[in-house]
């Protein structure tokens, strides 16, 4: 059980959970799960914890089968620059390890931006939490859960 599988049992959120025999010499974690699970990559998406110019932590979500538009997500987010945060600061923030960060359930509320192809989906899939676990649930829950911001990054 992961922080992510008990608030949306908490909170009573229809949700799958998908499992896969992760390898630990798969470097694309999200990638990985597409392949094993034999998903469509553009339902599947990756969460990024990265800091801002003045030192805020924010959430990206975002396609695994692209790339963050770093220059993008720090207009959308209001800032100068934004970087992928060091692991040791997204384990803090989130109470999870890289490769295995779910939008939902962390520590620390953060703010969180989804990028704006999921909303071309009902459903996606995302981390549970464990390398090796994913989510199936609704796009709107996400959103909800994480009161996140729809943009293009």
């Amino acid at each position: 059980m992961t922080p992510a599988i008990a608030l949306l049992e908490k909170q009573k959120i229809k949700f799958e959970i998908l499992s896969y025999q992760h390898d630990a010499n798969y470097g694309h974690y999200g990638l990985e799960a597409v392949e094993k699970l034999n998903l469509n990559s553009e339902q599947v998406f990756k969460t990024l914890v990265l800091e801002t110019h003045e030192g805020e932590l924010i959430v990206a979500i975002t396609p695994v089968s692209q790339q963050v538009n770093l220059k993008q997500l720090a207009k959308v987010a209001k800032t100068k620059k934004v970087a992928l945060a060091a692991p040791q600061k997204v384990n803090v923030s989130t109470g999870y390890i890289l490769g295995g960060v779910s939008p939902i359930g962390q520590k620390k509320r953060l703010k969180t931006y989804i990028h704006s192809s999921a909303s071309e989906f009902e459903i996606i899939y995302v981390s549970a939490g464990k390398r090796g676990l994913e989510l199936k649930l609704a796009i709107d829950d996400v959103a909800e859960l994480t009161k996140a911001t729809f943009a293009l990054f």
